[in-house]
């Protein structure tokens, strides 16, 4: 079968990309290729569902480019669309003094951003805001939302099919042969295009190893574990609540995320995943985890942060340490308070040196794109990555 694009993952990113592509230009053959039996089955249907306002990322950085732009893309379509969100507004919020410096640099940062409305507040005003939380102080930021993001996904589906667009689930792409055209070999068929996108997420280093076998990158799989909060406790956070962030560590910390479809979740923390799809602390797949150790870059990142990898492993396996993380942000609450919630898979690109790559990453060689690392903000961001991977498959 013969397409002009293929994108291989239908994931959130995947699905824009599509969507960008054919309202740039309908008449396209395009086809979306996953292996699994549905969309949005990995990182976008185990998304936390924040709308995120840009305000931690480096000015002019790709993350905080698509971010903002994202951010304007995704309100405008889900309004369009009539896909609930909230803008409902969270605090970030500094417990100690150390932390105080970390705090105004990120308040720094989303006004170098040009994010409107955010301010600085006392303990007081914290208060006023979320009544349990403790702090010294904090900034609020009015442009952080929550949303479903499987249900976004959904509607791009839909308006590629409107388009004309296919999508094909349960199919693994096995390898890929580039010459004059593309041939797509997957488990139940063979496919062949003029241009291939690479949105594969958590599998996304092996398929750009199928084209550019030289690709010094690895997905390090870190699962991230939440609790939910006991209804009768939902009192204890109105909306959103985060910590100052550990400045070397690509992760924001256990913080309170209340949900567009009720409910509260607690977390999460960061483990290292014995499978790059291990949702369940007993997944375990020896050919992921070998590929994962072998890697020169994983033994550089395990020795530079083997202290911090061992508080979140503690925490994983200790109900009482999660909780005093908590406590952290609400000290009023208790173990009991919490039940076990669901769980997600980063995909968190590294190179060769060992550093965990901060910003969004898509390599181009001839007629293919693969987009390496995308982690968060990417589902606040997949219209604006989906223009951008767009505006690249079509320049020729």
């Amino acid at each position: 079968m013969n397409y002009d694009i293929i994108i291989i993952g239908a994931g959130i990113v995947g699905l824009a990309s599509g969507l960008k592509i054919l309202e740039k230009n309908p008449g396209l053959k395009l086809l979306i290729l996953d292996k699994e039996n549905d969309i949005a089955q990995h990182q976008t249907g185990h998304n936390s569902g924040v709308i995120h306002s840009g305000i931690y990322y480096k000015p002019g950085s790709l993350k905080a480019q698509n971010c903002l732009n994202g951010y304007k893309m995704l309100i405008d379509f889900c309004n369009e669309h009539h896909i609930k969100y909230d803008l409902c507004g969270k605090v970030i919020v500094a417990t100690n003094d150390k932390e105080l410096p970390l705090l105004n640099s990120i308040f720094e940062r989303g006004l170098a951003n040009q994010l409107e409305g955010i301010k600085k507040i006392s303990a007081d005003e914290v208060r006023t805001i979320e009544p349990h939380v403790r702090s010294i102080a904090g900034v609020w930021v009015p442009q952080t939302g929550i949303i479903n993001y499987k249900e976004v996904s959904i509607k791009y589906a839909s308006r590629i099919k409107d388009m004309g667009g296919e999508i094909i689930t349960g199919e693994e792409v096995l390898s890929i042969k580039n010459s004059s055209t593309i041939i797509v070999k997957a488990n139940h068929g063979t496919f062949e295009c003029k241009k291939l996108i690479n949105c594969s997420g958590l599998q996304s280093d092996k398929v750009t190893k199928m084209t550019m076998p030289d690709a010094k990158l690895q997905i390090i799989p870190f699962r991230g574990e939440y609790y939910k909060i006991r209804p009768e406790k939902y009192g204890l956070v109105k909306n959103l609540v985060y910590p100052v962030p550990n400045p070397e560590f690509p992760f924001l910390g256990v913080h309170f995320t209340r949900m567009i479809e009720g409910g509260i979740e607690a977390g999460p923390n960061a483990v290292f995943a014995f499978k790059r799809e291990g949702y369940k602390k007993t997944d375990f797949s020896l050919n992921d985890t070998f590929e994962t150790i072998a890697f020169p870059g994983f033994r550089k990142i395990a020795l530079k942060y083997w202290k911090t990898g061992m508080g979140e492993i503690y925490r994983s396996i200790s109900k009482a340490a999660f909780t005093k993380a908590l406590q952290h942000l609400i000290p009023e609450i208790q173990e009991n308070d919490l039940i076990p919630g669901g769980s997600g898979v980063r995909a968190q690109a590294c190179d060769a040196d060992g550093n965990l790559l901060d910003d969004f990453m898509i390599l181009e060689a001839g007629n293919v794109i693969n987009v390496c690392n995308a982690p968060s903000p990417a589902a606040t961001s997949s219209l604006s990555i989906g223009n951008t991977i767009a505006e690249m498959a079509l320049k020729h």
